[in-house]
């Protein structure tokens, strides 16, 4: 069983179907998904810009989902605090990983897929950044 950790924006995609509901669900059900209060937050945020958008179904839909995933993830506290992508916003994804011990980060996000792995090796970080598509192939 291996430990994931699911990028926020791969969570609310896969509210709306297609690989990242796939990779999430398969997550979900064969692995050991880790989640942050940071990425709780997150999300919450997300939801909030998204109710401006869509029917008061389909958020009560996309609500109901996000808190199934919040009961059946470990949530555990971060406090490493690392500085290795271009965007500072997912240092807390690779903190995250550092911490659980991830096998995976699921993501969609270029600038964590296009970080090197000997330098997250380097940083204490074992796991693989990877799209829904990758991970599912490799969990198959």
């Amino acid at each position: 069983m291996a430990k994931v950790v699911l990028d926020a924006n791969v969570i609310i995609s896969a509210v709306f179907e297609g690989k990242p509901l796939e990779a999430v669900g398969r997550a979900l059900k064969e692995h050991d998904v880790f989640i942050s209060e940071n990425i709780m937050e997150e999300i919450d945020e997300v939801l909030k810009r998204l109710s401006k958008k869509l029917s008061t179904v389909q958020i009560l839909y996309l609500q109901e989902r996000v808190r199934q995933l919040f009961k059946i993830a470990h949530r555990i506290p971060v406090s490493t605090r690392l500085s290795l992508s271009r965007d500072a916003k997912d240092n807390h994804h690779l903190s995250l990983c550092k911490e659980a011990q991830a096998d995976f980060l699921i993501t969609e996000d270029k600038d964590l897929l296009d970080l090197d792995a000997e330098t997250l090796r380097k940083s204490g970080i074992a796991c693989r950044i990877i799209n829904p598509n990758s991970f599912l192939e490799i969990v198959s």
